[in-house]
This record gives C-alpha cells, sequence and structure tokens, in this order.
C-alpha cells in the first residue's frame, strides 16, 4: 500500500485516516500522520532515540495512548519525531521506539498545534488487506 494517510475536514479539529497492511504499521503510520501535521518532516534526519512502553484494554485505547504520549514528548522534551517502529503490539500492550531531533534547531518546520488524539468515533477496522482508522485531533 502506497498511501500512509490521508486528511479530511472535521470541524475546528483535524481528521486523518490512516492506513496500515498490518496493526504495527497502523500504529506508526498514525504515529506519522499526527507528527506530518504538526511538523514539516519532509527530509528531518536526527539523533534522539527514544523507547516506550504503554498498556491500555484495548488497540483503539492503545492508540491514543500511544499517540498521547508522543505529543506530551513533543511538548514537554521538546522533540520531534519522524520515524516510528512499533516493536511488539498485542491487545493491550505496544513497545514501540520513536526517532526524533530537537525541536529548538527546527523551530521554523512546526506547522500545527495539536492538543490531542480524541476517542470520537475512533475504530480499527480490517479490511481484506488492510487496517485502517479514522482519528480526530484536537487542534
Amino acid at each position: 500500500m502506497e498511501k500512509r494517510y490521508e486528511q479530511f475536514s472535521h470541524t475546528a479539529d483535524i481528521g486523518v485516516r490512516v492506513f496500515g497492511n498490518t496493526l504495527k504499521e497502523l500504529f506508526e503510520n498514525a504515529a506519522f500522520a499526527m507528527f506530518d501535521i504538526l511538523a514539516d518532516l519532509d527530509g528531518l534526519k536526527g539523533e534522539i532515540t527514544q523507547d516506550f512502553e504503554l498498556t491500555a484494554p484495548n488497540y483503539e485505547e492503545l492508540l491514543i495512548s500511544w499517540l498521547d504520549e508522543l505529543l506530551y514528548n513533543f511538548y514537554s522534551k521538546k522533540i520531534i519525531f519522524y520515524r516510528f517502529e512499533v516493536l511488539e503490539l498485542s491487545e493491550d500492550m505496544v513497545r514501540a521506539r520513536a526517532f526524533g531531533r530537537s525541536v529548538s534547531e527546527n523551530r521554523n518546520r512546526l506547522k500545527t498545534e495539536i492538543k490531542a488524539a480524541t476517542y470520537y468515533n475512533l475504530k480499527i477496522i480490517k479490511r481484506d488487506d488492510y487496517y485502517e482508522v479514522d482519528i480526530i485531533f484536537d487542534v
């Protein structure tokens, strides 16, 4: 599948429909979509690597926990993440690694402020040969 995500309009929020051949790829592409809205990721490289391990009762809540944790790190540690690897994923746990660089050197890359990923109409759908999910970001 070529397309990672597509953006759609949703009142004062930003919505994305995220695609992935696997659930791991769906989680990676959701994180990429969020940071691609936050900042210009084109050609971005960096030396920061951060590991994450999160738990939640199901895939949907896990996805929001993952995105919110990345967002928290963006705002608190001032890191623009540009690449994501989901190392392990089960219905109640995600272990992943994100690669980024400091915002300070890249303030000119910042585009849109995202407050949070929301649960609005959140449902991961299994299609014939891929997964998709609509995510609404509170901006």
